[in-house]
């Protein structure tokens, strides 16, 4: 608005503006919104629009919009999606100097032909900062990066109320508790579910919208579609019920995990059945212990098929593939191991010919692969006996909270906990369902 007041003291307004975050986070919205504060025309293009088939296009475009946003001066140029037209140079195989890079190219020395003084900005926005060329990121040229995150509960709960200001909303609706139930959701998201409330409500031939549509829309957008048409066999059911226990009842008796939200045997999306679990508190790092615990929770399904079953069933897989990919991790990653140490094991190299793709290398020998191995078969199995532990101190509890499940097909942690008192009217139950 006044940018006289920051030269005349010698300093040098910022050329470019980098926005960096997921998709849906506001990025695009942030731009425009920028550009309305400052009451100055804002030129936008998407850095798709730079890429034509015929030569030399894209850096005529890239001249164009300069030559254009300087007559405009000042003004607000705005490229979204960056990462179309500003990529890793050498990235084309061959190392060909390709069409995309002369448009690159013709964007680096445009944005270091025009002064600061011009009152000309470019805000760029992508969600991959780590494929974009370096010289794009240097200062002189994007001289800020502003990180747009995914929203906090604080911030969840302001997008609801901002999104439902065009529907009319019943009084039973609690903003609060659906943004603590919507951990890890975008702006973008969060707009989509109160559509998906509102369309509900108008099914039913409601006047407003209620908790009920909210909860129904949360549920199809966090555990995906009811498959109501989906044929299962009694057998089937039975063995979906008693998995989907096992994890409930060692979330309920492991302290320090997070609270059952909702358990359900209604096949949704690829899932015969869910166990939904919402965090109180959002979390940010996470201790050794919470995450064995949660290898436990992931593999109670197992342990459960194989206490009352005596079998296993494939609804495991997906279960025994995340509890692996974790206890890795841990290892590998977070140096959480005893034995191998507090070291990072298997580099991440970039693969500039595949378009900066990362792979693992393994910088690491035979022996140390082996006890890898080893370690993460340990703390799997480890968990697994834990898991089994508990489901078989508690089968009573097992067979009663499967049974009422497969009669009712959908309950919530607060129903859970009823169920768990009935059997165990002192059990200090590991958390309380603050959210259910």
């Amino acid at each position: 608005k006044d940018p006289k007041k920051y030269t005349k003291l010698g300093g040098r307004i910022p050329k470019g503006l980098l926005l960096v975050g997921p998709p849906g986070t506001g990025k695009t919205l942030l731009a425009r919104a920028i550009a309305g504060e400052a009451e100055v025309p804002f030129l936008t293009i998407s850095g798709s629009d730079f890429v034509e088939m015929f030569v030399g296009v894209g850096a005529s475009r890239v001249r164009d919009l300069f030559s254009q946003a300087k007559k405009n001066a000042p003004c607000i140029i705005f490229i979204d999606e960056i990462d179309a037209v500003g990529r890793h140079r050498g990235a084309g195989l061959g190392g060909g100097h390709d069409e995309r890079e002369q448009t690159l190219n013709q964007l680096l020395v445009e944005m270091d032909g025009f002064e600061s003084n011009e009152g000309v900005i470019l805000i760029s926005a992508t969600n991959r900062p780590d494929v974009l060329d370096p010289a794009l990121l240097r200062p002189g040229r994007f001289d800020r990066q502003v990180v747009v995150p995914l929203p906090d509960v604080r911030g969840r709960e302001k997008i609801f109320e901002v999104h439902a200001r065009k529907a009319p909303v019943a009084e039973d609706v609690d903003f609060a508790v659906l943004a603590r139930g919507t951990p890890g959701t975008s702006g973008a998201d969060i707009e989509n579910l109160i559509n998906e409330a509102v369309l509900n409500a108008a099914r039913a031939n409601r006047d407003k919208v209620n908790m009920n549509d909210f909860e129904f829309a949360k549920d199809k957008i966090l555990m995906g579609s009811e498959r109501k048409t989906m044929v299962i066999s009694d057998e089937e059911k039975r063995n979906t019920s008693y998995h989907e226990t096992g994890h409930v009842l060692v979330a309920r008796m492991l302290p320090g995990t997070d609270p059952i939200h909702k358990v359900t045997i209604i096949p949704r999306g690829r899932a015969l059945g869910l166990t939904q679990q919402l965090p109180i508190d959002e979390k940010h790092t996470y201790p050794r212990e919470y995450l064995e615990k949660n290898i436990a929770i992931l593999l109670g399904g197992r342990a459960a098929e194989e206490i009352v079953l005596h079998d296993f069933t494939t609804g495991a897989g997906n279960d025994i593939e995340r509890a692996t990919n974790l206890a890795r991790k841990m290892i590998c990653e977070w140096g959480m191991s005893d034995k191998m140490g507090p070291l990072s094991y298997g580099k991440k190299e970039e693969q500039i010919f595949l378009g900066r793709e990362f792979a693992t290398h393994k910088d690491y020998s035979e022996e140390t692969a082996k006890n890898i191995d080893a370690e993460i078969v340990s703390v799997v199995t480890r968990n697994y006996e834990r898991a089994k532990k508990i489901l078989t101190d508690h089968v009573e509890i097992l067979h009663k909270i499967a049974g009422e499940l497969l009669e009712k097909e959908v309950l919530t942690g607060a129903e859970v906990d009823t169920l768990i008192g009935s059997i165990l009217p002192d059990a200090q139950l590991a958390n309380s369902n603050k959210i259910s």
